[in-house]
């Protein structure tokens, strides 16, 4: 499944000058926890989350030359939080350049994407760095929601039926709150393994319990 397939493709979007209180106004009215920054022509430029525009909260002094500074780590991961703190604009609140993947892109790897760069969405662009949409991590999690005859489906047809080119008629297949159970026979034992990895590589799995047994155990046989 493609990132096209999960995004949110109706975005709310902001533009450099746009001010602090209408990025906020578009976060709270749209029900999102951050907007990309583009350009006349759509290009993203930028993105603003709500904890950039928390820094000036974060950094406010309630005391008179209170000196606030942030933890280490905290300062090591975002290092422009004082400087966001003072800033009134887009262009002066939001992480630049936006961390951004292609709609082509496997599900698999926009959430490779957002662990690497500890983000919780990303800008989806064309290759022109166009806006198309957003995907993020909740939308990634609605994987998870498919029904389990969907997913039965999907093994049986994609993967036994056509991916594998061996006997699969003994193979029965089994789904449960996305718990996949593989059941019956197959001719050689790496045969089984096999099924059982690319089972798991279908969208919604959860776990794969392997059950099946094999006529030939060919994983010891010498490849001279």
């Amino acid at each position: 499944m493609t990132v096209a397939d999960v995004m949110t493709s109706k975005v709310v979007s902001v533009t450099a000058t746009t001010p602090f209180k209408d990025i906020a106004q578009a976060l709270i009215a749209g029900g999102i926890s951050a907007v990309p920054v583009v350009d006349d022509d759509q290009h993203v430029i930028g993105m603003v989350s709500e904890a950039d525009l928390l820094r000036k909260e974060e950094f406010r002094e309630e005391f008179y030359r209170e000196g606030y500074r942030p933890p280490l780590r905290a300062r090591l991961r975002h290092p422009k939080g004082r400087q966001k703190a003072d800033g009134d604009t887009a262009t002066e609140l939001m992480t630049s350049p936006a961390i951004t993947i292609s709609p082509e892109a496997s599900a698999v790897s926009a959430a490779r994407v957002m662990e690497a760069h500890d983000v919780k969405r990303l800008a989806v662009v064309d290759d022109d760095g166009r806006l198309q949409g957003i995907v993020s991590r909740r939308d990634l999690v609605k994987l998870f929601l498919r029904g389990d005859e969907e997913i039965a489906a999907e093994i049986r047809d994609e993967i036994l039926d056509r991916a594998l080119w061996v006997d699969t008629d003994g193979v029965q297949v089994e789904v449960h709150q996305g718990v996949v159970t593989l059941s019956g026979w197959m001719d050689r034992r790496t045969e089984t393994g096999i099924a059982a990895r690319m089972s798991a590589r279908v969208n919604g799995v959860v776990d794969v319990v392997d059950k099946l047994t094999w006529k030939q155990d060919d994983s010891t046989w010498d490849a001279r």
